[in-house]
């Protein structure tokens, strides 16, 4: 009965990838067909956390059902995004799905680009490490945001900022937190015998989401945090000054432990849940 009701979701779904790129539209009527982007997603943009994180689900769907409707579609998102030019590298969070062309070059791995990435090493794994294209594209991704994103504050906090229009924007979202999880997780397989340097990586990414928390009053961590002007993982904004349960976090330190069995991420854990 499950199979039955996804195949009828995904059935509803597939009109909106009826655009002239194929890249499909952030929302859609169920009833009609009709889809259309958010308007303030860089003039009506797709955005990359979205129309970027599903390919587990359709390629699944195509082996249960035998039906390769699904795999096409997202396999065609797969083939144009390797084909497009990414400034530096680096892929930005919007693409304009009339034109094919990047929208606002705004690359970030937290808010609308972070499940993107997690979704291509993902793939990766649950095709028991057989879809070498999407390693690839995790592997190309990964340098260039160690390349232009990746710093490490005065202090000695390795932070992720955010690109946009050419400018590194110091600044860290707690939904980039479970990319300590995710370097983790990568780091068996990486190029280059790197598996010690990305299993590093993941626990610096940790221990400065980790400083995110610890130095808030009620030990929760803030939804962004700053390193800039001598102030380093504290936000500075009131807008960004509040913990709507986000697991992004726990989720880095549940990864840490896994892989390490180290107790302090247990610690941390148990530090939030109080």
């Amino acid at each position: 009965v499950f199979k039955i009701k996804a195949v009828q979701l995904a059935g509803k779904l597939l009109p909106a990838f009826n655009t002239p790129t194929g890249i499909p539209w952030a929302m859609v009527n169920l009833k009609s067909g009709v889809g259309r982007n958010w308007g303030w997603a860089s003039a009506g943009s797709s955005i990359l956390a979205e129309f970027g994180t599903l390919h587990m689900e359709f390629v699944h769907l195509s082996y249960l059902t035998g039906d390769p409707v699904y795999y096409n579609k997202v396999l065609h998102i797969r083939k144009l995004l390797q084909k497009m030019d990414r400034p530096n590298g680096l892929y930005p969070n919007y693409l304009n799905p009339r034109t094919g062309r990047w929208g606002q070059h705004h690359t970030s791995v937290g808010g609308l680009g972070d499940s993107f990435y997690e979704y291509l090493l993902k793939a990766w794994l649950m095709s028991d490490k057989m879809d070498t294209e999407a390693r690839k594209m995790y592997d190309d991704a990964v340098e260039a945001i160690e390349k232009h994103l990746i710093r490490k504050s005065n202090g000695g906090l390795t932070f992720i900022g955010e690109w946009k229009n050419g400018h590194l924007e110091r600044k860290m979202g707690h939904l980039t937190c479970f990319a300590g999880g995710m370097f983790a997780l990568g780091a068996d397989g990486s190029r280059d015998d790197k598996a010690g340097h990305y299993l590093q990586l993941g626990a610096e990414i940790a221990h400065t989401c980790h400083e995110s928390y610890d130095r808030t009053t009620l030990k929760l961590g803030p939804e962004a945090f700053k390193f800039d002007g001598g102030v380093e993982a504290v936000a500075v904004r009131q807008n960004e000054k509040y913990y709507i349960l986000r697991p992004e976090v726990i989720e880095t330190y549940w990864y840490m432990w896994r892989f390490t069995h180290d107790p302090k991420y247990r610690q941390w854990g148990w530090e939030a849940t109080q």
